[in-house]
């Protein structure tokens, strides 16, 4: 069976979705994400779902479970990407996503979770060494 790429930067996990979701692969990120943020005791997670084109209420509701349960093991969640077709359908099936915060960019959503963690006292402040490696351009 496929598996989504699970990739740990630092005190985060980035997921980035680049196939069609269907329902055991979205079970399966489920599983894998859950138990990596056990593994290596990540405080966010950003995942990028640019790729995606469209999600049915199955996809939608796995969104929102993911993030609740990485909130429960203590993680943040920001969702990055999201095509404006797949924001109509989630807000038509009336999926709220309670818990995720959202993001156009994974650069912005990086930012969010920094801040989210460095606003609850667990980053420090930013410093000159946190741009170090980005090639995330100028500042918007």
């Amino acid at each position: 069976m496929d598996r989504i790429p699970i990739l740990k930067m630092g005190r985060f996990l980035l997921v980035t979705i680049q196939v069609d979701m269907h329902d055991r692969l979205a079970l399966a990120l489920q599983d894998d994400l859950t138990a990596r943020i056990t593994e290596t005791g990540a405080r966010g997670v950003l995942i990028d779902i640019s790729a995606l084109e469209m999600v049915d209420s199955f996809i939608g509701r796995m969104i929102a479970n993911i993030a609740s349960m990485a909130r429960i093991l203590d993680a943040e969640t920001v969702v990055t990407g999201m095509q404006p077709a797949v924001a109509i359908t989630l807000v038509e099936l009336g999926l709220d996503l309670p818990g995720v915060r959202t993001a156009l960019t994974v650069e912005r959503g990086m930012r969010l979770l920094r801040s989210v963690l460095r606003a609850a006292g667990e980053l420090e402040e930013p410093s000159d060494a946190d741009d170090e490696g980005s090639d995330a351009g100028p500042a918007e």
